[in-house]
């Protein structure tokens, strides 16, 4: 078994919580079999000294389909 990871980052204007779910919801959308989401980093976008945006740099693992050898 072969598993590959990709950067992703996740964005909302409510949570944490609610970027990770969007981003993992998302790259659902094109990359089959994802096994594992690491966060690796949060931040907030700030406009006018508020919270405009929070966001959460995630790795995600998810299984590398291969051809049957015949």
């Amino acid at each position: 078994m072969v598993f590959k990871y990709l950067d992703i980052l996740g964005q909302s204007t409510k949570s944490f919580d609610d970027a990770v779910r969007n981003a993992i919801e998302e790259t659902a959308l094109t990359v089959r079999d994802i096994r594992t989401a690491e966060v690796i980093k949060l931040n907030v976008l700030v406009s006018n000294d508020k919270i405009a945006e929070y966001q959460a740099y995630m790795r995600v693992a998810f299984k590398v389909e291969t051809k049957r050898r015949t």
